[in-house]
């Protein structure tokens, strides 16, 4: 397909309009995925909730994705199906999954319940949670497959970046208005209300972009009637899953998906309640600073993919961003370093490697995979990738409820406990240690197989 010239992803006016509207689709989707996590003081406090149930929920976001291969699935789907179907799909997914959230967090109805040894409220919440992440996560592979489609030999990082940026925004808007929404609605529920509202939004915007899909389909069709090109490519066979998983370059990039988003998404659900308890925050503000971590990827995500595209380097890019994220977790893990404005600049400093590994780690999958196979690419990565999102957040709060209690102290009159965040944040960096060697192990395996990470990604500039 890449032979034809004249269609629709030709006027940048339509391409970068698809962009905004699948954006702002994963913009909602966001919202809802980090909103919980500035609220775990609350949930404490409202709800009696303790740091391994919260770890258990939190956790809940991957148990479809990784144990019933959900993520696998919708990515079979997306390759067989295509972007349409599986968009609203997903979308629809979201809304339902965030719906029987929100009962969950809202009712009193489960206050003597229990379901598998769990209080059923946490398990409700837990279930809504993990519904809600297959349909985010297959919406994610989604656009992503919508980008390359789009924007496939012209400016797909920086394509691929801003997608990101306005995702972030979501994770931006969820740690900074989250407690404040609560309090003034005087419910913990609330901010996922808002979530709720802001998802249906959101499903509407990806009907409105498949139409556009539809018209693209019918641009390229015309054109290839015009031109007298036949794409010849076979369409995706199930068999096609092996060649992925013997591509040792893939395997690198899944690996180090997996070693780095484990090192900031969870900690991210974690970093409102590590303000508090180590840097002395007040818990209405808390989740202020850790928001300054995705704001600043809204700038700087971007950036990173049009230098990407321009002059290349995107292996060496991912390499800095790992080293980055080390430094980061590793001086937060110093006790002695408990100051406020060391929180602020350690959050800008790590916002600066999260910016840096995804505009160039996404962008490098389509050169190591063949465009009919990459929706399941995708999803195969994103499934890996839902197995630290899954486990992580769940042994960070064993870890904290086992061995970090330090004492207690009082939120409104009621009493919790006060953490010692030294040992997760050792773990968080022993993650980023791992990501720096498969990071260096991608760059020679580029080396060898010429996959192209190095170089630009712009082939001929409009």
């Amino acid at each position: 397909m890449e032979s034809i010239t004249n269609t629709l992803r030709d006027s940048k006016a339509a391409r970068w309009t698809a962009l905004a509207v699948v954006s702002f689709t994963m913009l909602c989707g966001y919202y809802l995925t980090d909103v919980m996590a500035p609220l775990k003081p609350m949930l404490e406090k409202e709800l009696l909730w303790n740091s391994a149930e919260y770890g258990v929920f939190t956790s809940a976001y991957g148990w479809f994705n990784v144990f019933l291969l959900m993520l696998i699935l919708g990515g079979i789907i997306l390759d067989k199906m295509g972007v349409r179907f599986t968009g609203k799909l997903a979308t629809i997914v979201m809304v339902l999954g965030t719906a029987l959230k929100y009962w969950a967090i809202s009712t009193h109805s489960l206050d003597s319940t229990h379901v598998f040894g769990m209080r059923g409220q946490v398990f409700y919440a837990a279930l809504g949670f993990a519904i809600f992440g297959v349909g985010v996560e297959v919406a994610g592979i989604t656009v992503s497959k919508i980008i390359v489609k789009w924007f496939k030999g012209k400016e797909m990082a920086l394509a691929m970046g801003l997608e990101m940026a306005t995702a972030r925004m979501g994770t931006a808007l969820a740690l900074s208005t989250s407690v404040p929404v609560a309090k003034a609605f005087g419910h913990v529920s609330a901010p996922i209300l808002v979530c709720l509202i802001m998802l249906c939004i959101g499903m509407i915007s990806f009907f409105i972009y498949a139409v556009m899909d539809k018209k693209l389909d019918k641009s390229i069709a015309a054109e290839a009637d015009r031109s007298g090109i036949v794409d010849e490519e076979e369409s995706f066979r199930i068999s096609d899953i092996l060649k992925i998983v013997t591509n040792k370059g893939w395997w690198y990039i899944a690996i180090l998906c997996v070693l780095f988003y484990s090192s900031v998404f969870p900690f991210l659900k974690y970093a409102s309640d590590l303000m508090v308890n180590k840097f002395g925050v007040d818990p209405e503000f808390a989740g202020s600073i850790p928001a300054l971590l995705p704001f600043g990827t809204i700038l700087l995500t971007p950036l990173f993919g049009n230098l990407y595209d321009r002059k290349g380097k995107g292996a060496s890019i991912m390499i800095l961003g790992a080293v980055l994220l080390i430094i980061v977790h590793a001086l937060f893990s110093v006790p002695f370093l408990n100051q406020t404005p060391v929180a602020i600049f350690l959050i800008v400093v790590l916002g600066i490697g999260f910016s840096l590994v995804p505009s160039a780690m996404w962008p490098s999958v389509p050169k190591i995979i063949p465009e009919k196979q990459l929706g399941t690419a995708y999803a195969m990565i994103f499934w890996v990738q839902n197995w630290g999102l899954m486990g992580v957040p769940a042994l960070i709060g064993w870890v904290l409820n086992k061995y970090c209690i330090s004492g207690k102290h009082l939120i409104d009159g009621v009493e919790v406990s006060s953490y010692n965040y030294t040992i997760p944040m050792i773990i968080f960096t022993g993650f980023g240690v791992l990501a720096l060697v498969f990071a260096l192990l991608l760059k020679a395996e580029d080396k060898k197989k010429g996959y192209g990470l190095e170089l630009p990604n712009i082939k001929n500039l409009d």
